[in-house]
Formats: C-alpha cells, structure tokens, sequence
C-alpha cells in the first residue's frame, strides 16, 4: 500500500476492497472516511465498473479476485500520471493479494496436517497396549498441540445409571485425584459445570462465571475453582451424549475460539472411538480368555474319560484272556502261569500264588507260586496263616504289615514267611463255596495296594475260579479218558456196554464243548458274535489284506456307543437297557451288507467288520446308513425311545498288526465323534493315536520312576518379606526322567492320579524330604504338599509320623500344606488326621487359600496354623487391581482374628512386595526371592 500511496499528494488517503472465496475485505489508510469504505464495498459484486474521482479502478484478477480501488485527495495526480500509477497499482495490489492468500492457504494446511497428524495418533494409541491412564495422558498431549490445553479432562456419563466417572484429570490448580473405576451420582453434583455440559448437550465456551450465570447454575467451590476461558464439547454414541471432553484456561480471557471449539468437538469424537476400541478389545480379549479357559476345562473331562474307558478295556480284555486261557491252555500249570501273566497287566504281582483246599479240606497246597523271597511254599496242614484267614471268613482282605501284625496280636493269624509291607488275598469260589486263595504282595514300602486293586482282583478272581472250574473239568476228561483206556482193555467182555456208555458221555462232553464254544465267541444278550470272535474274523483279514488277496479293495472297523445308555438304565430300568440293546443289534445288521460282521463287544459297544470295500468314503457311507437306521424311534416297555450313537472308523494300513489295534483306534475315533457332539461319525487319524500312545507311554515311564526312586524335592524357600530371613522351605516335587529331564508336577500328575501312583510318588517324595531333613542343619522348617487322596486313608498320620520317628526328625520341623479339598471331602476324618498330626507336632498349611470353597464358617474348627493366599491375588498388585487387594486385605484380616499366620504365594516383583509390606502381610515365598531348587550336597 505504500509504494501506491507516495504518489498521492500528502493529505491523499487509500482503500483496497476484495472479494474472494474467503468473503469481503477491506485495507485502508488510517482517517479514511468510513463513508468511503462502505462506497469501495458496496461495488464488490456490480455489475457496472462506475468509476469517478474517489472510485479509481475496479477489475478481476487471473485467479477470480474481485478488487476495488479507492483514493481521497487523489485529483493532485497528473491525468499521464494517473494511468501508469493505477497499472502499476493493480500489480502491486494483486501480487500483494496473492502472497497474502498464499500465507493463509498455507498457515491452513498446516492447521489441518496438525489436526490430521493428532487423529492418527489419536487411533494409533487406541490401538496400542498402553494402560488407560497413559493412553489417554498421551491423547492430552496431542490436543495440546492443537490448542491450549494445560488443564484438560475426560468424563464418561452413564444415562442409564445416573452416573459418571472422571477417566482422565490433570489441572494444575485443582487438587482433584480422578478414580476411573469410582462411580459418581449424578445426584452429588448437582452444580457441577460438568455436569450441566452433558445434560445441555451442546459445546458451552466462555468464562466460568459467564457460563453459570447462562445456565443458573450457582457457584460451588467443591468443584474446584472457576476459570477465565472454559471449552467444553459432548461426546455422542449414536446420538446419545456419553461423555464429555474440557479445557480450560486460569490466566487468559478468550484462550479459545469458535474455530478451537469444532476444533475439539471433531477431536472428541475420535477420543469416543478410541475408547471404544479400547473397550471392545478388552472385551474381546476376555471372550477369548473364558473361551480357552472352557476348552481347557473340556479337554480335561476327556481326557479322563479316556483314561477310565482303556482302564476298562485292559480289564474287558483280561477277563477274555482268561476265558479263553481255560480252553486253549495246555495244561494246569501252563493256564496258572498265563492267569499270572494277565493279573500282572493289571496291578503289581511281581510276588503272587495260587492256594486251593486239598485233601479232605483240612489242608492247603500251592499249585502256583512266583515270589521274590519265598521261592517255596510246600503242601501244609490248614493252620493260621493269612491264607487260611481268607478262606475262613470268605471275604477279600487287604492289609499292610500293621494290620497283619494287628491280626496277629489279636490271635486271628500267624504269620509264616516273611512278612511283607502289602498283603492283598481274595477268595476264590466254586459254587458259592470258597476253594482257594489268589494272593499278591509286596515286600517294599514304595509298592501299596488299593481297595481299587482289591475290587479288581475280586472282579478277575471271579472269572478265574470259574476259568479254574472249566480247566480242571479238561483235566478230569483227560483222566477220565486214560482210566477208560485201561478198562477196555481190563474189561473186553464189557466193550459194547463201555463204549456206548463213553460215546454217550463224549456226545455229552462235545454238546458242552460246543455249547461253551459258542457262548465263548457270542453274545448271550443279543446273540451276535462277541469281542474273541470279532477279533479272529479281523485277523483273518488282516492276513488276507497283507498276502494281498484283496487287491485294490481294503476292510475297516466301525466301533459304535449307544449315546447316553446310562440314562436308560438308570431311569427306566436295566431290563428296559436290555431291550433296547436287542433291539439296536437288530437295526445294525439290517442295516449292514450280509458280508459284514456286526459283534457286540459289552455294555453300550458294538463293533461292525465291513470288509471288501473301496475307501474311505464307503466306510462313512456305511456309518450314515446305521446312524439313520438307529435313530428311528422304538417303543419299549410303553415308552417311545429315540435312540443315538456315535461311530469310530479304522481303515486298514499296513502298520495295523492285530484287530485289538484296530479296535483301539477305533475306540478312539468314537470319542472324538461323541466330543463333537454325538449322533456323528469320526475317522481316526494320527493324531488321536499320536496322544493315546504318549500317554500310555507316560504311565509305563512313571511305573518304572517309582521302582527306580526317580523323584526328588526341589526347596523354595518361605521367608519374612521385609528383609528376607529365611524362616522355612517349601518342597516341590520334580521327576528327574531319564531322558527329557527334570519335569514339574503339571507334565505328569494328570495321569499319575488316573492312574492311583500319585500316593506312590508322595510316599517316595516324602522319605526323601525327611531323609534330607535328617542330615539338614537348617533350623526352619519344611512343609510338603498332601493331596485330598492321603487323607481317604485312615493310617495317613500314623505311617508320616513313623518315617519322622524312623529317620530321627522333630516333627515341629515337618508342616504339611492342604487344600480346601482336602477339608470339606471328608471332614470328621480330615479333623482327626490333623488333630493327630497337631498332637505331634507337625503343623498344618491350608494352600490356595480363597480359590476353593472358602467356607469361613467351617475354618475355626479345623487346627489350621497358616493360610497360604493363592498367587493369582497377588499377581493382581502389580496392575493394582483392587479386586486382589480386597481380597487380600480380607485374608489378613480374617487370619488376624483367627490368630492364623499368612504367607503369599508367588512374589515376583518389588512392587507386590511393598504391596505386601503396606497391607500388613509378614511372610512370603515367590521368584523374586528365589526359584525352587534341590538341595545342594
């Protein structure tokens, strides 16, 4: 403006109008007359060009500038003058127009790459892993270089509930600290500037005071002091308002524009969606938790049915071992040494004998006996002996040596030989008449029988009387044969009679033969071929797929399950079960090819040979067809059934070398069908067998730890967590395995409690900690774990006290650490084992304390010395999660009152040890004091 003005006379004054995308605007020298720069504007957007003496020029620029040119005094230019001045004003104004809308363009972009650059920071941080204060401490920061925004917080409002919570605070005059987990009604702050935001619902802008006086909201200094400049907008979710974001200004009136204002209204609605991301991820996060925690759960049940179904099959096989031992063994003896063999898959029978009444009944002999310490046991007169005990009172006894000594006092027995450890004998029967003893025991403490063993010898002594009976019935026709041949040879003159007497009895004998033959290889109940013939037709096809007779055609076993059979049975009744077992085989062969072979393998099961087929899909085919036959209803007994199964396919390959692994996988490929929901079939695949194998190989590997004493403690040590004095260890079992190493209890206590060693294991781990307590200078003392399974047995305290007596230990050294379990399974036994245990010395530890059934009203009756707080609350201090400590604080409390000592579990980091320290928690044992550890030599 100055080069156009200095060749105006000195009194000459000038107005630049423009019009452009921005609007109208004016620049003009000071003491223009305001009567002239409403004449400049008012040209903008007319149509004429009127120019006189004050309207000098009028024109359009190239970029679509509208520009008006005005002067006063301009008359003392000389008219040649006056053309180049206005040429050379045009370009000075235009290019001065430019730059300056040029700067504005850019100042702009700068503005909106800031506010864009903010939003991507802004989603970027919503999805980041930071914690909620801080995500949103960095959010502050980014709108902080947007505008003013020193003190700025962030508000959520509950409609719904009445309620809201400050998620984020910072204000450097209000001392306010924020909870975001604390609710606030509505109701307490009924003159909260806030609070007035949110139910007004649009941006409110402006003083403090202004504002209230707007609203009529009086002034209350509970809210913290009031401001110069105060900038609120709402946040919305689909239309509702939810929340709320503010800054505020103490030192500066107008610290905010209406520009700041959609600034942050834009800005809060992309807080909104961060924090909404945040939530659904959190809850996402949790869904998916719950979800593995089911699966996990659900793999668990399976895997235990698993366990207890091959449980079943060893002794389903055993049984049709002995069965058909009595038949094809060659002799007596051979069949007592192949029962041996079948009673040693199912138990410990490294020392066992066979017993039977001899002579008139007043004697005892040994037609079989395998022992590690009495090699001979000869013929005797019936005397007192644990043998003769059995068959006296008829009934299964198990014992071990105090019991036996017991006996022995009380003048029921006399022992003979040497006296074992574990005495398990059951009678066996002929015609409800006890005939002998079956016996197995144990000269090692580390190997104890089971009333589960006991049940189960009883179950196979059964079969094996019976198995006996028909054995020795052959060995009498075998005599009876060699007597006749003496006398048709005394007796020639008697032949006709002879012979037709012993052709009658052979005729009777082969009847019988036969009789037992097919009841040996079918079904009684349904009359379809049983699991022994089964299993021959599958050998006989195994061998015929392996000579390749069947060339480009295979065979498969389908194994079927009634679906829930047990609940026919138990609400309707067994003879309803039966029917519907009849009934199903019915459907099954209907629904086979006349080739195939269906066989009822017990209970629920049924098994199906389809041979002669070409894959895979034959086999499912198949499958289909029976599933839709059985699933037809059935009346039965007046009531309408509508029965279900699932189906395990086993193709043939070549690695299969027996029907019974045939079998098995099949067996295994119905319970995946059943864990998909039953009504289905399933295909086995590798996998399955991959799983079945590792653990039955994990079973053999831990039978044969026990035998070689593999396990040993590992100590952690319990200390004062204010300075670390160790007052005791904790021992924690490891299994040193011969080839993977040191493994912790969670790889293999799953199949050492299905499989009943777990007590085994305890006993070793226990012998092994009091031995090293014994040679130990340590005064403290140390605690062991007991599982519910100890506290069953009713010589639990006495046999842990006399391994404390034996290696010469203080019990008061010896605390043992229970769970919740253990208390509530059992409790008038639980409170006498720890009673007695007390009595003695040995202290107990309730562990886990507050993840099981808490049951506080129970707690003071039992003689518990420490609680144990369960380490998932103390890893809840390190997030500061209130939940753990309240529930902590609980804890300590209760013991307090109680006079019970706590210690917590799982110390990993220094922030839940001051956690600790602060609630008033004493002692504690964790990582962050030290791992477990063996005892160094």
């Amino acid at each position: 403006m100055r080069a156009v003005r200095d060749v105006l006379p000195a009194d000459g004054r000038i107005v630049i109008c423009w019009r452009d995308a921005g609007g109208d605007a004016y620049s003009a020298d000071d003491a223009v007359p305001a009567a002239l720069v409403a004449r400049a504007l008012s040209m903008l957007g007319t149509k004429g060009r009127a120019r006189d003496a004050e309207i000098l020029d009028h024109w359009t620029t190239e970029q679509g500038t509208e520009i008006v040119l005005a002067a006063q005094n301009s008359s003392g230019v000389v008219s040649p003058m006056r053309d180049v001045w206005q040429a050379m004003a045009r370009r000075t104004i235009a290019a001065s127009l430019e730059a300056w809308q040029a700067r504005n363009r850019i100042a702009t972009l700068e503005k909106s790459e800031r506010l864009q650059q903010a939003l991507y920071e802004i989603a970027d941080l919503a999805g980041s892993s930071l914690e909620m204060h801080e995500m949103l401490r960095r959010i502050h920061a980014v709108v902080g270089s947007l505008m003013y925004a020193e003190n700025c917080f962030i508000v959520l409002y509950d409609e719904v509930r009445q309620t809201l919570r400050f998620l984020y605070f910072a204000d450097r005059h209000d001392p306010y600290i924020a909870d975001p987990s604390h609710e606030i009604p509505v109701a307490e702050v009924p003159t909260s500037l806030t609070m007035a935001l949110l139910r007004h619902g649009e941006p409110l802008l402006g003083p403090s005071a202004a504002l209230r006086a707007k609203l009529q909201i009086p002034s209350d200094p509970v809210h913290g002091p009031d401001s110069e400049d105060w900038l609120g907008v709402p946040m919305r979710r689909e239309g509702t308002v939810c929340g709320a974001i503010v800054v505020q200004s103490y030192e500066h009136r107008a610290s905010y524009s209406h520009e700041d204002r959609a600034l942050l209204s834009y800005v809060a609605q992309h807080i909104l969606t961060a924090l909404d991301r945040r939530q659904a991820r959190s809850e996402l996060e949790r869904r998916v938790e719950e979800r593995t925690h089911a699966l996990q759960e659900a793999n668990r049940v399976l895997q235990a049915e698993i366990v207890e179904r091959q449980r079943a099959e060893r002794l389903q096989r055993a049984l049709f071992r002995i069965a058909e031992l009595s038949i094809t063994s060659e002799s007596l003896e051979r069949f007592y040494a192949e029962v041996h063999d079948v009673v040693g898959e199912l138990l410990y029978a490294r020392n066992f004998y066979i017993a039977l009444l001899a002579g008139e009944g007043d004697e005892l002999e040994f037609p079989y006996s395998i022992d590690e310490r009495d090699p001979n046991r000869p013929r005797r007169k019936f005397g007192m002996g644990m043998t003769e005990y059995v068959i006296r009172t008829g009934r299964a006894v198990l014992a071990d040596r105090n019991a036996i000594e017991a006996l022995d006092r009380e003048g029921k027995v006399k022992t003979m030989g040497t006296l074992s450890h574990n005495w398990l004998g059951v009678p066996l029967f002929r015609d409800e008449s006890v005939v002998g003893v079956i016996a197995v025991q144990s000269y090692s403490p580390a190997v104890a029988f089971t009333p589960r063993d006991q049940e189960l010898l009883t179950f196979v002594a059964h079969h094996i009387g019976a198995g006996l009976q028909r054995k020795q019935a052959q060995e009498n026709l075998k005599a009876a044969h060699s007597e006749l041949e003496g006398r048709v040879e005394e007796r020639t003159r008697e032949l006709a009679a002879a012979n037709a007497e012993l052709m009658a009895q052979i005729g009777e004998r082969m009847h019988a033969e036969r009789r037992l033959t097919h009841q040996a290889q079918h079904d009684t109940l349904t009359g379809l071929p049983n699991r022994a013939q089964l299993l021959e037709r599958l050998s006989h096809a195994i061998q015929r797929a392996r000579s390749g007779a069947d060339e480009g055609r295979t065979f498969a076993v389908l194994f079927l399950d009634l679906d829930r059979f047990k609940l026919v049975n138990d609400s309707v009744g067994h003879a309803v079960g039966d029917e519907l077992l009849i009934e199903a085989g019915r459907r099954i062969v209907a629904a086979v090819r006349a080739g195939d072979t269906v066989a009822r393998l017990g209970g629920d099961e049924f098994a199906i040979l389809v041979e002669q087929i070409d894959g895979q899909d034959m086999a499912e085919e198949l499958a289909g067809r029976v599933l839709g036959a059985l699933g037809a209803p059935v009346w039965i007994a007046g009531r309408e059934l509508f029965p279900t199964a699932s189906i395990g396919i086993a193709l043939w390959i070549p690695r299969y070398r027996s029907g019974e692994d045939m079998l098995r996988d099949a067996d295994a490929a119905m319970y995946r069908a059943k864990g998909a929901g039953r009504d289905r079939s399933a295909v086995f695949d590798e996998a399955m067998r991959d799983e079945a194998t590792r653990i039955l190989d994990l079973e053999a590997d831990l039978r044969r730890a026990i035998n070689a004493d593999a396990f040993e403690p590992h100590y952690q040590p319990i200390v004062r967590i204010t300075d670390g004095t160790v007052l005791g260890h904790e021992a924690l079992l490891r299994w040193r395995h011969e080839k993977r190493g040191v493994l912790s209890p969670a790889e293999f206590i799953g199949v050492g409690e299905d499989s009943g060693l777990i007590e085994q294991v305890d006993w070793l781990l226990y012998a092994r900690v009091i031995q090293d307590m014994a040679s130990w200078n340590n005064s403290g003392y140390v605690s062991v774990n007991v599982s519910p399974r100890h506290f069953r047995s009713p010589d639990f305290a006495e046999r842990l006290l006399g391994l404390l007596e034996g290696s010469n230990v203080d019990p008061a050294r010896l605390r043992i650490e229970i769970t919740e379990v253990a208390l509530f399974d059992d409790a008038p036994r639980a409170l006498r084992t720890l009673s007695d245990l007390r009595r003695h010395g040995v202290l107990a530890l309730l562990d886990d304390f507050g993840t099981g059934f808490s049951a506080l009203s129970y707690l003071h009756h039992f003689p518990i010395e420490c609680l144990k707080i369960d380490r998932s609350f103390i890893a809840g201090l390190s997030t500061a999660q209130p939940e753990s400590f309240a529930v902590i604080r609980a804890i300590l409390a209760l013991a307090g009152t109680l006079n019970i000592d706590t210690i917590a579990e799982g110390i990993e980091t220094e922030a839940q040890r001051d956690a600790l320290i602060g609630l008033g928690c004493e002692s504690g044992q964790g990582y962050l004091f030290a791992r477990p550890a063996a005892r160094s030599s």
